[in-house]
């Protein structure tokens, strides 16, 4: 349903003014015991920064990668955010894609209020408060910033422009964006609205409003967008770069070849923008109200229905409301007061994606540029290769009705493009559809299966290279001339495209099971064991071949091949890339006792490549938890025996992973919209899903005495740790139901009615809880005992 915030506040200078600021900050600022209170969007924004965690990362003169997350406001999975950018998006191409904001940056270039994917460096137009005189973008006049003064909770985010006197509080509905502007005394208060490189065309319409369509036509929410004012404008004018010949060495930069032409209305081109003049008073407050759409008519609807006046406080109580309704639905005891906070603020993160594009009935663009009316909610494509790992299993439990609207988005995507969306690497899309079903969501899971089936059997598909996968049974990667090993960021990634489309496959056979598709169940079955095709059991690691099949030489497992023979991992990484079949890798490894031995190395060798894999950072010997190739190892152990060391590792992880920099926002790697997150939420909660498509959990280690987390269909998931404490890691006992209870594993089906499963902790391993091989998580084959 569309939200409505009725009332208008009259703008007022001098003291009530900044009363007016000063309760909005006073909101944000309240760190009660409440999970919205808790939650901290600035967590993700920083880097770790022991060296002992980042291993060789980052290459000379590129920063070490932080989570990547926003500390903008939102609304659970809006299409828009109001967000701080401190980093020069058009010369930050070192972080891999466009990152809006790094924590420790010391400068604010501007803000943006929507306009972007998933990923915020995309956000336009951007909207830069700067008094006195100004630069042009890309070069922008920056300003300093006071750390002490930032502020971000839910729905609200707060900086004070120490350079221009000038204080930006920002908050958002799920359609648009408002900011309020806090000046000083001054005959040239500024505002540039511009669009980046790209460009665009804009227009100043009347006196108090900016109108805009951008030339990159991928945004979420719409090309266009309507800009409004509280006050009118005292001057303004537009800029550009002028159009120069290709071959000019400042093409794209605009400065010193720049059109800045004052009075005009309207401007098009590369780094197009319009700069607005207000005179102000000590403490006045200019807002400005931003929407985007399909069209001018449907981003200026929007800013009628989500913000008819100029009341933000209203606006940023009603979007803090949202976040406390979701984020009350799992309470916690217990743990410290650092570790609940790192909680809710990794769970409100894990919110940041798919982002919805338009509501039943509204209209959007499709995936072939024509515009739509939805017919359900719409929402932005699943990153698969990231979020599909875990993130996509949160949403089953807590938003099973939303869940549906994202696999309807999917299968419409699919009808539209003639495929199912993939990730950038893998296909992994039949991990939602098949852990949903599992998980009792309604759908049309037969009328998704052809299009899953079409990705897994046409050579034509988004699948590359499965025309020698299926004939071969593994996809070979060429030697590089001059075998530039390592690192090698060419190639086809072979042994681990194999891995992810074994696994794709396993669940594709599982599907057509259930489907009553035999024929296409034997044969993804038999395709899901390829794995072993890339496995060489000679050194006991996954190994990239040649078309004729012999294996790679040289090769050394501990190097990070970013794209030959692995993908964004070592060769130590990607052996446990195996999640359908654990008990099978673990019977190839030489069984139990070697597959433990086999972890144990994984997690004591010192890392020591000499090639640099950028996102691997947050180490634990030979394993990154910055990435996603590896972050399900650690539970491996439920499988070998020893669910105790899972129990350690999860905890060592939780601890030392997150949080743990200087500024206590650190992450490992990227967050990949929600992944790393939703990592530490789930694991902070005493379970992970290894493999999304199962209905099993794997238990870890609860940080917390007790957490209740209410499900989807109203039911509570209740994890009780007796006796927990820092020192206290290790399950003694567990009942469930107040049954006894042996395996260190429970399914869907124990607890989708809701349940309470009781761990018993000590500061000790029991060796004999959950060990016993019939007590094993399940697996596609049976491992050798």
């Amino acid at each position: 349903m569309t939200r409505r915030f009725a009332g208008r506040t009259r703008m007022v200078a001098g003291s009530c003014a900044l009363f007016g600021l000063m309760t909005g900050v006073a909101i944000a600022q309240t760190r009660g015991s409440q999970p919205v209170d808790l939650a901290n969007p600035l967590m993700g924004t920083a880097a770790l920064d022991d060296q002992k965690l980042i291993g060789n990362a980052p290459p000379p003169g590129e920063p070490v990668y932080s989570g990547q997350t926003s500390p903008g406001a939102r609304v659970p999975h809006s299409s828009v955010e109001a967000a701080p950018i401190n980093n020069n998006i058009a010369l930050s191409f070192p972080n891999g894609v466009p990152t809006p904001y790094y924590y420790t940056n010391p400068t604010m270039l501007g803000f943006s209020g929507g306009g972007g994917s998933s990923y915020g460096g995309n956000a336009e137009p951007i909207i830069s408060p700067v008094v006195g005189d100004w630069s042009m973008p890309p070069a922008w006049r920056e300003s300093a910033y006071d750390k002490s003064k930032e502020i971000a909770s839910p729905g609200y985010y707060s900086v004070y422009l120490d350079t221009f006197k000038t204080n930006v509080e920002l908050t958002a509905t799920r359609w648009a964006s408002l900011m309020r502007f806090t000046f000083p005394a001054s005959v040239r208060s500024n505002v540039l609205v511009n669009f980046p490189a790209h460009g665009g065309s804009m227009e100043v319409v009347g006196d108090h409003t900016v109108r805009g369509v951008s030339q990159d036509h991928g945004a979420i929410d719409g090309a266009y967008f309507v800009a409004e004012f509280s006050k009118p404008f005292a001057d303004l004018g537009t800029f550009r770069k002028v159009p120069g010949n290709p071959g000019d060495e400042r093409e794209g930069w605009g400065i010193g070849d720049k059109d800045v032409q004052p009075g005009a209305k309207s401007v098009s081109g590369g780094w197009s923008g319009t700069y607005l003049t207000f005179h102000t008073k000590a403490g006045e407050q200019v807002l400005m109200k931003i929407a985007h759409g399909t069209s001018y008519a449907q981003a200026e609807q929007r800013l009628k229905d989500e913000l008819p006046g100029w009341n933000f406080d209203a606006v940023h109580a009603a979007a803090r409301g949202e976040w406390a309704k979701l984020l009350d639905r799992v309470q916690v005891t217990g743990g410290s007061p650092k570790q609940r906070q790192l909680f809710y603020s990794t769970l409100f993160q894990s919110f940041a994606s798919p982002r919805v594009i338009a509501e039943k009935g509204e209209q959007f663009t499709d995936m072939n540029g024509k515009v739509q009316t939805a017919t359900h909610d719409r929402y932005s494509p699943v990153p698969f290769w990231d979020t599909g790992r875990n993130q996509i299993v949160l949403l089953e439990l807590m938003e099973p009705e939303r869940v549906q609207n994202i696999l309807a988005s999917e299968l419409d995507m699919a009808r539209e493009k003639g495929y199912m969306n993939t990730s950038f690497h893998g296909d992994n899309a039949v991990f939602l559809f098949l852990g949903a079903w599992k998980r009792g969501i309604p759908f049309d899971y037969a009328a998704a299966y052809e299009y899953l089936r079409k990705n897994a059997l046409d050579p034509a598909g988004p699948r590359h290279f499965l025309a020698e996968y299926d004939k071969n049974g593994w996809i070979a990667d060429i030697i590089p001339p001059n075998n530039p090993s390592p690192p090698y960021a060419g190639g086809k990634a072979g042994a681990a495209t194999t891995l992810e489309y074994a696994w794709d496959d396993h669940a594709m056979s599982q599907y057509a099971a259930l489907l009553g598709r035999k024929d296409d169940a034997a044969r993804f079955l038999q395709r899901s064991a390829n794995w072993r095709n890339v496995f060489d059991k000679s050194i006991g690691f996954m190994r990239g071949r040649t078309a004729d099949g012999q294996w790679i030489s040289p090769f050394d497992p501990q190097e990070p091949y970013y794209n030959f023979m692995m993908k964004e991992a070592s060769g130590w990484s990607t052996l446990w890339l195996v999640p359908h079949d654990v008990a099978g890798l673990e019977s190839a490894l030489g069984g139990r006792q070697a597959f433990d031995a086999k972890l144990d190395s994984f997690f004591s060798t010192p890392y020591t490549p000499k090639g640099i894999c950028r996102d691997c950072t947050g180490l634990i010997g030979q394993y990154v938890q910055g990435n996603q190739p590896d972050q399900q190892a650690a539970y491996y152990y439920d499988w070998g025996g020893q669910p105790w060391k899972t129990q350690k590792l999860v905890r060592q992880i939780l601890d030392r992973m997150y949080g743990s920099d200087a500024a206590g926002y650190g992450y490992p790697g990227m967050d990949d919209q929600g992944a790393t997150s939703s990592w530490y939420a789930l694991s902070a909660m005493g379970f992970y899903p290894v493999d999304p498509s199962s209905d099993a959990y794997i238990i870890g280690s609860p940080i917390f005495d007790d957490v209740k987390l209410t499900m989807g269909n109203g039911k509570v998931l209740e994890i009780a740790a007796r006796n927990n404490s820092a020192a206290n890691m290790y399950v003694q006992s567990a009942t469930l139901n107040g049954r006894p209870w042996t395996k260190p594993w429970f399914a869907h089906a124990d607890i989708k009615n809701g349940a309470t499963l009781v761990l018993t902790m000590g500061p000790k391993p029991n060796p004999s809880w959950g060990s016993a091989p019939a007590d094993a998580p399940p697996s596609q084959s049976s491992s050798a005992r």
